[in-house]
């Protein structure tokens, strides 16, 4: 399956962004899904995760109560709605799927097996 990530850009601190991530060769309903980061000049990061069926969500410490995973699989998508930006959420934004069993954790990067592109958010001060 191949993943394709949109909806970066930039945007002033409080405000918000909408990511999608676009499954294309597959259902992307098959897959557990997820949003992992990088910030400049740090590691990629976990930032949301969603199981297959939806009912399992997970998010870092740092975006819970500002971020929200959701999915349409009719749709084929994944979305990231992103509010109240701080500027230390610039970073580009990787979506990934995976065919996680249930016990494990949506923050294991490892599970992972297909990546999109990645999209830029920049939040200014």
């Amino acid at each position: 399956v191949q993943l394709q990530a949109s909806g970066g850009g930039l945007v002033q601190a409080g405000g918000s962004l909408r990511l999608s991530c676009a499954a294309s060769g597959g259902a992307i309903s098959g897959y557990a899904v997820a949003w992992f980061r990088l910030p400049p000049g740090k590691e990629r990061e976990f930032v949301a995760g969603i199981s297959r069926s939806g009912t399992k969500i997970d998010y870092s410490d740092s975006v819970k109560g500002r971020f929200t995973i959701s999915r349409q699989n009719g749709r084929n998508t994944v979305y990231l709605q992103m509010n109240s930006l701080k500027p230390e959420d610039t970073a580009v934004y990787y979506c990934a799927a995976g065919p996680l069993i249930t016990s494990t954790p949506l923050s294991t990067m490892s599970s992972y097996y297909y990546w999109g592109q990645g999209t830029l958010v920049t939040v200014s001060s």
